[in-house]
C-alpha cells in the first residue's frame, strides 16, 4: 500500500461534531460539489476538522486567511498537524507600503514608498518551490495571494539542477547565478547572495538560511556541503543543490527586448491621446516619467516602479489577469485547478477578496488620467472575484457566521455545534438602554454587574459603538474605582497587544473596545460582556457582529452576556435565537455524555516582555537613557540590540510575527540611542506637484 500524501499526527482524535463533519465534507468532496461550509461555532475545533481532511484528501492545499497575524496562527497549527510535510506561510513581503497615488483635489502627489522585509520575501520562495517540487504542500496565505507574481514557467524553468561530479567551471557557474538574479559579496551570506573563496562557491538560497558549499576542481564540482550559517559546522554532504532564482519576477533578454519595444509604442499612443485633448502638463509629465523607465530598463534591467509595466514582460493583452500564487498549483490533465481551497473566516475573508480590484482600480485610472502612468498600469493589480473564483478548484468556506455568498453558494453547510471541551455558549439577558424609576440605564447597570463579576475573580468586557465612547467610558469606570483600560484602532500595535496581556494577567478588570472585540481575540478569562446600544442597526451590531462578540465568552464556563436594547431588531432576535439553538444542543450533548464544562486554561504569554534574562524594569530603564549619555549603558545597550537580533530571528522561524515587530521596533530605539539621527534629514515622499513639475526625488 502506497504511503498517504500527509500524514497527520495529533494526540486527539475527532470528537463532538467533528466526525460527523469531517465525513460529510468528505462526501461532498467526493461528489466534486465546488463549495461547501463548514459552520463551526468559537472553540469546536475546526482546524483540527480540516485537517484531518487534508489528510484523507491527498492534494495540495490553500488555506486563506483575513489578515498576516491570523495566517501565522494557522501555519503554525497545521505544521504541528503535519510535521513531516510542506507547511508554508505566504504574505505581502512589505513591512510597511504605502501606494502611489494623486489627489487631485489639492495637487498632491504621494510617492510610492515600501520596506520589503527579507525574510517574508524568503518564505514567499519557498512556497512557491515547493508547490512546483512538491505534492505534500499546504500553503497558508492572506488575501495577499490573489496579487501579481512572476509566471511559474519562466521562474521553473531557469532553475538549477546542480549535481556532484558534474563538468562545471567556477567562472561560468558565476555567470549563471548573476543570470537568475543572484548577487555576489565578501561579507555575510544573506538568502540570494553569494561568495568566492578560491576553488569555493558558498550560497544561500533565497528559500532558505542553510549555506552550500561548492569546491571546484579539475573542471567539475567536487564536493557539495551544506554548513550552520553561524556556527559553519559542516552538516553533512549532498549529491545534489536545485536553485531557483533569486526572484519570482524572471524575463529573458529576448522578452525584455519585446517588453521594452511594446512599452514605447504605448507611450507614444497614450502621449498622441494627451497632447490631442489638450493635456500638455500631463503630458509631459507622463514623457519626463516614461523616457527614464525605459532607459533604466534598458540600462540595468530594472526601475522603480517596474511591476506597472508587468503587462508588457508578461506578453499579456489588457485587461487579462496577472500571475499569482494560484498560478503555482497544479492542474489536472483538462487543465483545470487541482487543489483544495480553505478559506478561514469566510465572512470578513470573501469581501476582502471581492473588494480588493475596484479600490486598487480607482487609484490607478487616477494615476493615468494626470500622467502619472501608462494605461496599462492597470493590469498590475489583484484579481477580480470572479477571476479568483475561476482559479481555484473545490472550496470549503469555515465561519461561524458565514455570509450571503456562502449561504447562497454552498450545496451543503456543515454544522460543527458542539465543543469537544463540553463549554456552553454563554446566557443571555437582555436589558433596557434608557433609565427608568426602577432602573439605572445602561452604563450604570453594567457597573453593577461588573462589580459583581470583578468580585468573584473574572474579567469584564465592554463593547461601545464609538471610539470616544470608549475612551469617556472608561475613564468613567475608574472614577467608580473599577480598573479599566480602552482598546481601539487609534492604539498602536505594540501597545494593544500590551493591554491584552496585562487584561488577561489581571492588572485591570475591564476592557472597553469597539470592534477590535470581535474576531480573533482568545480571552478565556472573561465571563461577563456587556453590548452597548445592542439595538442600533448596522455593521457593529449586525447579526454576524453580535454573534461574533457574544462568541468571546465561550471559552468561560460561567460565561454570560447582557445585550442593551430598548427596541428588538431583526439583528438582535436572529443572534439570540442562534445562541439559544447552539447552547441547546450542546448541553444536551453534555448530558448525554456526563460531560461538565470546564474553563479553557490558556497561558498567559507576554509578547513584549524582554528574554535573556533581562527584565522589563531594567530594558525600559536602558531605553530611557538620555540622548548622548551613555557612560557604562553603552555596553549594556549593545549587548541588549544583539540579544534582540538572535530573538528577533527565532520568533520568525516560529512565525511569530507580532513578537518580532516589536523585537524590531526595539532594536531600532536602542540603534537610535547609540547612533542618534542626524536632524533635517525628513524623506518627502507627499508632495505637491507643483503644476506637475517636481516629482518624488
Amino acid at each position: 500500500m502506497s504511503k498517504p500524501v500527509f500524514q497527520l499526527h495529533s494526540k486527539f482524535a475527532p470528537a463532538g461534531d467533528q466526525p460527523e463533519a469531517i465525513s460529510a465534507l468528505l462526501k461532498g468532496l467526493g461528489k466534486k460539489m465546488r463549495f461547501q461550509t463548514l459552520l463551526g461555532v468559537t472553540g469546536s475545533g475546526k482546524t483540527f476538522t480540516v485537517a484531518n481532511i487534508i489528510e484523507k484528501v491527498g492534494k495540495p492545499v490553500l488555506v486563506i486567511a483575513h489578515n498576516k497575524t491570523l495566517a501565522a496562527q494557522l501555519a503554525q497549527e497545521y505544521r504541528d498537524f503535519f510535521p513531516n510535510n510542506s507547511v508554508h506561510y505566504f504574505v505581502s513581503y512589505y513591512d510597511y507600503y504605502q501606494p502611489e497615488a494623486y489627489l487631485p483635489t489639492s495637487d498632491t502627489y504621494i510617492e510610492k514608498e515600501s520596506q520589503i522585509n527579507k525574510e517574508i520575501e524568503r518564505l514567499r520562495h519557498a512556497s512557491t518551490q515547493s508547490l512546483l517540487t512538491r505534492k505534500d504542500t499546504i500553503i497558508v496565505a492572506s488575501v495577499s495571494c490573489i496579487y501579481g507574481l512572476g509566471s511559474p514557467e519562466e521562474y521553473a524553468k531557469v532553475n538549477m539542477v546542480v549535481k556532484k561530479g558534474e563538468r562545471a567551471e567556477r567562472s561560468e557557474f558565476i555567470r549563471r547565478l548573476i543570470a537568475i538574479y543572484f548577487n555576489r559579496t565578501t561579507a555575510d551570506l544573506a538568502p540570494g547572495l553569494f561568495r568566492v573563496l578560491g576553488q569555493t562557491l558558498e550560497i544561500m538560497p533565497v528559500s532558505e538560511e542553510g549555506i552550500h558549499r561548492l569546491t571546484f576542481g579539475d573542471g567539475k564540482i567536487q564536493r557539495i556541503e551544506r554548513i550552520h550559517p553561524i556556527t559553519r559546522a559542516l552538516q553533512g554532504e549532498e549529491e545534489s543543490l536545485l536553485i531557483f532564482p533569486a526572484k519570482h519576477f524572471v524575463t529573458p533578454e529576448a522578452e525584455r527586448l519585446r517588453a521594452v519595444y511594446d512599452i514605447r509604442k504605448e507611450f507614444g499612443e497614450r502621449l498622441s491621446v494627451l497632447e490631442g485633448e489638450g493635456k500638455l502638463l500631463e503630458a509631459d509629465r507622463l514623457k519626463r516619467r516614461t523616457t527614464e523607465d525605459i532607459a533604466l530598463i534598458e540600462e540595468i534591467g530594472y526601475c522603480s516602479g517596474i511591476e506597472n509595466y508587468s503587462r508588457h514582460f508578461d506578453g499579456r493583452e489588457a485587461g487579462q489577469p496577472p500571475h499569482s500564487l494560484l498560478s503555482y498549483f497544479p492542474k489536472d490533465k483538462d487543465g483545470k485547478p487541482d487543489f483544495l481551497t480553505i478559506i478561514d473566516e469566510s465572512h470578513v475573508t470573501l469581501p476582502q477578496i471581492g473588494g480588493m480590484y475596484e479600490g486598487d482600480r480607482s487609484r490607478k485610472e487616477m494615476l493615468i488620467e494626470h500622467g502619472f502612468r501608462l494605461p496599462s498600469a492597470k493590469d498590475n493589480r489583484p484579481m477580480k472575484f470572479v477571476e479568483f473564483l475561476e482559479r481555484v478548484g473545490q472550496v470549503i468556506f469555515t465561519s461561524a457566521t458565514p455570509g450571503k455568498f456562502e449561504k447562497e453558494k454552498s450545496e451543503q453547510t456543515v454544522e460543527q455545534i458542539i465543543r469537544p471541551t463540553g463549554l456552553l455558549d454563554p446566557i443571555l439577558e437582555i436589558k433596557k438602554v434608557t433609565a427608568r424609576e426602577d432602573y439605572p440605564g445602561q452604563v450604570k447597570d453594567f457597573i453593577i454587574e461588573a462589580e459583581k463579576t470583578i468580585a468573584m475573580g473574572g474579567r469584564v468586557i465592554g463593547t461601545t459603538l464609538t471610539k470616544k465612547m470608549a475612551e469617556d467610558l472608561s475613564a468613567f469606570l475608574k472614577e467608580k474605582n473599577i480598573k479599566a483600560e480602552y482598546l481601539h484602532s487609534d492604539i498602536e500595535t505594540i501597545e494593544r497587544i500590551t493591554i491584552l496581556t496585562e487584561f488577561r494577567k489581571g492588572k485591570f478588570d475591564c476592557l472597553i473596545g469597539v470592534n477590535l472585540l470581535r474576531e480573533g481575540l482568545d480571552l478565556p478569562e472573561v465571563s461577563f460582556i456587556g453590548i452597548f446600544d445592542a439595538d442600533r442597526e448596522g455593521f457593529l451590531r449586525s447579526e454576524t457582529s453580535l454573534i461574533q462578540i457574544i462568541g468571546r465568552a465561550a471559552r468561560n464556563s460561567l460565561g454570560r452576556v447582557i445585550l442593551y436594547a430598548d427596541v428588538s431588531t431583526g439583528s438582535l432576535e436572529r443572534a439570540i435565537s442562534e445562541t439559544k439553538r447552539r447552547r441547546t444542543l450542546q448541553e444536551a450533548h453534555n448530558t448525554k455524555y456526563g460531560i461538565t464544562p470546564t474553563t479553557v486554561v490558556k497561558q498567559v504569554r507576554d509578547i513584549t516582555e524582554l528574554l535573556l534574562g533581562y527584565s522589563r524594569k531594567a530594558a525600559e530603564e536602558i531605553l530611557l537613557i538620555e540622548e548622548g549619555v551613555y557612560g557604562k549603558g553603552a555596553k549594556d545597550l549593545r549587548k541588549l540590540m544583539k540579544d534582540k537580533e538572535k530573538e528577533m530571528k527565532e520568533a520568525v522561524k516560529e512565525l511569530d510575527f507580532e513578537t518580532a515587530a516589536i523585537l524590531r521596533d526595539e532594536i531600532v530605539k536602542i540603534s537610535t540611542l547609540l547612533s542618534p539621527p542626524k536632524k533635517n534629514r525628513k524623506k518627502k515622499v507627499i508632495h505637491k506637484t507643483e503644476s506637475g513639475r517636481k516629482l518624488a526625488k
